[in-house]
Formats: C-alpha cells, sequence, structure tokens
C-alpha cells in the first residue's frame, strides 16, 4: 500500500501542507522543531488513532487552532481509498470515501502503518501494555473477528471488576467469569499463533542487525499460569480478587519477551541494543503483514541518523531494496547512506512548518 497524496492541517507546527509522496523512499529533511517529525505522526494517526509521542492529544493541534485535519489517498492493491481524520473539541471524527464513520475502526483497517521512532526501544524495555499493543495491532487486520472479541473482553473485564470493588459475593461474578473465558481465551490462542510466526522473521533480522547476540527466542506469557486454564485460573484467584479488588489473570496480564544466548534478560541489553531490537520486531511485522495480507504496510522511520550508526543504517537499507514498501524517513541531514538506484527517491525539506520538495 501506497500513500500517494497526504494533505495536513494544523498538526502541531504544520499550518496547511499538500505533499505527494512517491512509492519508494521519502525523505523528510530539516533542523530540529522544523516539522518534520509531525508529518510521521500524522500518518501514524490514520493507522492508529494516536500518535506514537506520549503526549495529550491536545497537543497534536497547532497552538491557536481549535481542530487538525489529515487526508490521505491511499492505494492499497487495486483500490484507492480517500482517507480523512480529524480532531475537533476532545473528539475523533473519520471518513472513508468521503462518507463519515461511525466507527474509529473503520478509517483504520483501511491502512498499515509500522514506525521506528526514538521511543520505540519502550517496546523491549517499557511496560508491557506495549508489547500488547504491538501484537493486538496485527490481530487487529489479520483476524476478522478481532475487533468484536476483544470489545467483549474489555467489557466483561470492566463489569467484572466493578463487581470486585463493590464486595459482590462470588456468585455474583459468575457469568462475567463465562464471558471472559470465552473471549479472553481466543484473545490468548490468536496471540501465541501471530508470535509463532513471527519468530522466523525475527531470528533473520537479529542475523542481519544483531549477529553478536545470537538467534533469539522468544517467550510468551498468557497471563495465568501454564497448568491451569483460563477458567480455573479464574476461580482459583476469587477470593484474593476479592480482596484486592481487581482481576489479576487474563489477557490483559499477558506479556512477551525476546532474549538472546548473550542477553539472556532484557537489562543485559545496552541501549542501542534494546533500539536494534525494537527495529528487528518492527521490521519482523511489517514482514509478516506482506505475507498475512498481501501487501506491504507503510514504513516510517523517524530520525534514523542518530538512532542508528553507519553500518547498521546500511544493514537496514539493504533489507529496504529488497522489498515494496512505501518508506517515510525524517532527519536533520540528507541520508549518508545511497539508496538502491531501483526505487523511487524523494526528498523534501522542512522548515518552520513548510514542507517543499526538493528532489
Amino acid at each position: 500500500m501506497e500513500i500517494t497524496e497526504l494533505r495536513l492541517g494544523n498538526v502541531r507546527n504544520l499550518a496547511q501542507s499538500e505533499i505527494g509522496l512517491v512509492v519508494g523512499l521519502n525523505e523528510f529533511v530539516g533542523a530540529n522543531g522544523a516539522g518534520k517529525t509531525s508529518v510521521l505522526e500524522a500518518v501514524f494517526m490514520l493507522s492508529h488513532g494516536r500518535s506514537f509521542r506520549a503526549v495529550r492529544r491536545e497537543s497534536l493541534i497547532r497552538f491557536g487552532c481549535e481542530s487538525l485535519e489529515v487526508f490521505a489517498l491511499v492505494q492499497r492493491n487495486s483500490s484507492l481509498r480517500r482517507l480523512g481524520l480529524s480532531r475537533r473539541k476532545g473528539d475523533w471524527s473519520a471518513r472513508v470515501d468521503g462518507a463519515e464513520v461511525v466507527s474509529l475502526a473503520q478509517l483504520l483497517s483501511e491502512i498499515a502503518v509500522v514506525c521506528f521512532e526514538p521511543g520505540s526501544h519502550e517496546l523491549i524495555s517499557g511496560a508491557a501494555d506495549e508489547r500488547r499493543h504491538f501484537v493486538d495491532w496485527a490481530l487487529f487486520h489479520v483476524e476478522r473477528d478481532y475487533v468484536e472479541i476483544a470489545r467483549r473482553f474489555r467489557r466483561a473485564l470492566k463489569q467484572r471488576n466493578a463487581l470486585l470493588r463493590s464486595g459482590v459475593s462470588t456468585e455474583g461474578l459468575d457469568a462475567w467469569d463465562a464471558e471472559l473465558v470465552r473471549s479472553g481465551t481466543v484473545l490468548d490462542e490468536w496471540r501465541q499463533k501471530y508470535l509463532a510466526a513471527l519468530l522466523p522473521g525475527v531470528e533473520e533480522l537479529a542475523k542481519r542487525l544483531l549477529p553478536e547476540l545470537g538467534v533469539p527466542t522468544l517467550k510468551y506469557q498468557r497471563g495465568w499460569p501454564v497448568e491451569l486454564t483460563f477458567e480455573e485460573a479464574l476461580s482459583q484467584r476469587r477470593e484474593r480478587d476479592l480482596e484486592r479488588a481487581h482481576t489479576g489473570s487474563g489477557p490483559h496480564r499477558a506479556d512477551w519477551r525476546l532474549s538472546f544466548p548473550a542477553a539472556p534478560e532484557r537489562e543485559h541489553l545496552s541501549r542501542g541494543q534494546e533500539k536494534l531490537t525494537a527495529l528487528v520486531c518492527l521490521l519482523g511485522q511489517a514482514e509478516l503483514f506482506h505475507k498475512q495480507c498481501g501487501d506491504w504496510p507503510i514504513l516510517c522511520l523517524d530520525d534514523l541518523a542518530s538512532e542508528l550508526d553507519l553500518d547498521h543504517q546500511q544493514r537496514v537499507f539493504g533489507w529496504l531494496s529488497a522489498i515494496d514498501a512505501q518508506v517515510l524517513l525524517t532527519g536533520t541531514a540528507p541520508l549518508a547512506v545511497t539508496p538502491s538506484p531501483l526505487r523511487q527517491h524523494a526528498r523534501f525539506h522542512v522548515e518552520q512548518g513548510r514542507v517543499e520538495r526538493l528532489l
């Protein structure tokens, strides 16, 4: 899939920008604070409904303005979609082919964006919810019933926790336990299946980017003891859950991690190795998306030159040169690495919220 045209209105310091993108490499160059990352944020929002930065959503709107607008023409296989996303007075609104959609998920399903940025190391070293979101975003695109199953699980978990806080007798929990088991077991099976499919690609990418650490292994923690079914775990923890007023077992407690022969624990990785491990996972996710969905997601690489040394940049571009994904990349200076001559290459200069094509 590719974005052929991108229009931005009042996204951070970008007032009004119309950007024609190429299907290959799109390079955005400018000083710090010029607005380069805001372009990638806008593209990311179309796929995730949020920024990849940990910021208040209202701060995405240009200072002094009441709303932001993002519009994209997206070519996916043989179809062309017109996607629009806006935020005004605390609410998102979304459009597909000019028609407003009731659910934001309808927009998010039309475009897939995988992003590596300075905070991506949190996928490895951060809280478990980052790693759950990583998997669940992919399931949203590949499992037809994901939205409904996830909605049922969240609703049941919310209701069960409310009952636990109210101090209700254990009998009142039976109905919500049954729903948690039905939906939660499906989520768990999907996650296990996805991570098993992800691992071979991650192993190959780790050989390219982190050969010194050895072949990685992936361990999945489902959120309850492996020797128990989910139903048994809920039953055994009821009294403890009542005491603590929350549900302590389930897919909402799941986690996964990579380990290497030379770095068995996360703490053994340097910050640079954490970033490379996160990049391995993200590129592996993009590759698996291609295998499962038939097209490549859009790849965003924010400030790559400051995150990776020249040698690792060359390794990454060696991998990128062999695939057909559209890439959006930012930096304070033009690439030191020569892109593949077989790929289209556009360079844009970003200055004081204005985007101008140079190449």
